[in-house]
């Protein structure tokens, strides 16, 4: 067992727009959060590996190929590997924690 401290936590980005910040890595999954702060752009890519968030604190929207919807605490968001997708409109400081599986960049090639 292991209690991962701070997990979704929001921080203040230290010196960036955005902050991702790995708490835990196995071969099959990881784990971190992601802070933009209200007003902030998410200029994130696709990545190679599904994810799941939940949000922690804040509010803000999502937008996929497949539509838009307002998200804050407790929302729980499935993005699958590949997936266009990026927060908007961040009207409150957002935290999120994120889950990837395989364990985040694992599936990029050269890894």
């Amino acid at each position: 067992m292991l209690i991962i401290e701070g997990a979704g936590v929001w921080t203040p980005p230290a010196g960036a727009a955005n902050d991702w910040v790995e708490h835990l890595r196995v071969p099959d999954l990881s784990v971190g959060t992601y802070c933009i702060p209200a007003g902030g752009l998410d200029n994130q890519s696709p990545h190679t590996e599904d994810e799941i968030y939940v949000v922690t604190a804040g509010r803000a929207r999502i937008v996929t190929p497949d539509g838009t919807a307002e998200v804050g605490p407790g929302s729980v968001i499935f993005v699958p590997a590949g997936e266009e997708h990026r927060f908007d409109e961040v009207t409150e400081d957002l935290a999120l924690l994120v889950v990837f599986g395989p364990a985040y960049g694992s599936r990029m090639a050269g890894r």
